[in-house]
């Protein structure tokens, strides 16, 4: 092996050591840390961000596989904490990506505009490998003209459905605008999301690809003639079932838009976000504020929404770390470039980088079920209806009906606290939504905007009411007195009538009169 090799590299690798230094390889770069004020420092510990490597051509790979180097193959290699950082950052991508792909609107229509090239390739080729039995030439959906009948036949499909299209598009895209100035923008995703218009839209654009691509293999010149039946027929099925997609599309539109529907499947929305929020075990207590009395902030230097926290993995490093965490945004919310995204109870080595290990942050919002996100969206359609420009409070009134119908199905239920203990001891608290901050999500800003309407405010009471019936804990039961006072005194402020003032009031003695007697007290109430 060593026979080419020059006198003196052979005498320079006999008196080299046998073990190599690994000190050569080690970052050598200072950390820096973020302070809340934008300044930096060195540091040891805290909120540390690695100043950019040099490149991977000119660091040497250490032996142990640490440190950025390259491969012999080329390959960089990373360490361990930043390879962690890029599997997690790229499971949220995926994550997002099967979102996006789940409620895109060109997927479906663009997946069966393939499938109709694909079948009219078939059928093409099966007119063409084989004759047609006897039985099925004489049926009466298969086509036995010409080859010039058979061009005008796909001729005529191909333009009626592609104009069809088009104007099942116009007709989405105006559903679409009529959406967001009623109801608002962040509804968009519930009418693009949609499979009924998903599928009227294909099933347009695949009979016009199935027309187009049986048209071109029609030939009608004088001993070459070749026209495919079966394929001919397949169109004209095709065809009949456009007709009956679009005499549904008609009705599934007209159906759509109407904003109870609209609510009704928000709601849905909000349902299924409380059955992944909530559990029935009672929930750990997160520490109190003097817990965190001496605790240390930690920044961040990226900014984005929170998509992803491994609270698992974080936990499981503050515990080996003999130290408690408290994360300041949970996901769904905003990190700020600079601002301290966790407290920890003690300086510690890592912390920040343990911190980036266990997030993942993308530039837009993930949607997928928030109970907050999905509470906002119902409460964002009472809002609008109760604008002077539309002023309608019986939207307003469902509004509060389905917010009511959640809180009564979150009555049995407790929502996740977020703190996760190792040995009785909390290690790690995330800031998930508690119950009362759900109420005021839910009730606030329809009491504010609908102050001047008794029918808004006597409907809140009601609804009040009916979720203290469901209701044992008293926690829970004092948020919802809180909310029936704010609103009688909401009324006493904004209604001038004495009549619809006294409506708002005895409405709030009916509450009172469940929280204390039941529904026989209510009814005795409501009959005073």
């Amino acid at each position: 092996m060593s026979r080419g090799r020059p006198a003196r590299l052979r005498r320079e690798a006999a008196a080299s050591p046998a073990t190599p230094d690994v000190s050569a390889f080690a970052h050598d770069e200072p950390a820096r840390r973020y302070t809340p004020g934008g300044a930096r420092r060195e540091a040891a510990d805290g909120c540390f961000r690695r100043n950019s490597p040099p490149r991977t051509a000119d660091r040497p790979l250490a032996p142990n596989g640490a440190g950025f180097g390259r491969s012999r193959g080329g390959l960089p290699y990373l360490p361990a904490k930043e390879a962690a950082q890029a599997e997690l950052q790229v499971k949220a991508r995926i994550r997002k990506l099967l979102v996006a792909l789940r409620e895109a609107f060109w997927l479906l229509p663009a997946s069966m505009t393939i499938a109709g090239v694909l079948l009219a390739a078939a059928l093409t080729r099966i007119d063409a490998s084989a004759s047609l039995p006897d039985w099925l030439r004489r049926s009466a959906w298969i086509y036995d003209g010409g080859g010039e009948g058979a061009r005008t036949l796909l001729g005529a499909v191909s333009s009626s459905t592609i104009s069809v299209a088009g104007t099942v598009f116009s007709i989405t895209i105006a559903a679409l605008s009529l959406a967001a100035n009623q109801m608002g923008p962040r509804l968009l995703r519930n009418f693009t999301r949609d499979r009924g218009n998903q599928f009227t839209l294909g099933a347009f654009l695949g009979t016009f690809a199935y027309a187009l691509t049986v048209l071109r293999t029609v030939r009608s010149a004088e001993g070459s003639e070749f026209v495919p039946h079966l394929a001919l027929g397949v169109g004209l099925v095709l065809a009949l079932i456009c007709v009956g997609t679009l005499i549904y599309f008609v009705g599934h539109m007209a159906g759509r838009i109407n904003v109870d529907t609209v609510i009704g499947l928000v709601s849905e929305d909000m349902c299924a976000a409380i059955e992944a929020a909530a559990v029935e075990a009672p929930q750990p207590e997160p520490p109190s504020a003097s817990f965190w009395r001496d605790a240390v902030a930690i920044a961040d230097s990226r900014r984005g929404y929170l998509q992803q926290l491994d609270e698992r993995g974080l936990a499981k490093w503050a515990a080996n770390h003999g130290v408690a965490l408290r994360m300041l945004v949970r996901p769904g919310e905003y990190v700020f470039q600079g601002a301290p995204i966790a407290l920890a109870t003690r300086e510690v080595e890592g912390a920040a980088a343990a911190i980036r290990k266990a997030t993942a942050l993308s530039s837009t919002r993930d949607e997928s079920p928030q109970l907050e996100f999905a509470a906002r969206q119902l409460v964002e359609v009472a809002i609008r209806a109760l604008s002077p420009s539309i002023n309608d409070p019986h939207t307003a009134v469902s509004v509060v009906d389905r917010l009511g119908g959640a809180l009564c199905q979150l009555a049995p239920l407790r929502l996740r606290s977020g703190v996760s203990l190792r040995e009785g001891e909390p290690v790690l608290v995330v800031p998930n939504i508690d119950y009362d901050g759900l109420v005021d999500a839910m009730f606030h800003e329809i009491r504010q905007n609908g102050a001047r309407s008794p029918v808004v405010l006597a409907r809140i009471l009601d609804v009040l009411a009916v979720v203290a019936s469901c209701e044992r804990d008293a926690a829970r039961l004092a948020a919802l007195r809180r909310h029936a006072d704010l609103v009688l005194a909401e009324a006493g402020r904004s209604i001038a009538l004495p009549e619809d003032l006294d409506v708002v009031r005895r409405r709030h003695g009916a509450f009172e009169a469940m929280t204390q007697r039941g529904p026989t007290g209510y009814l005795e109430a409501m009959a005073s």
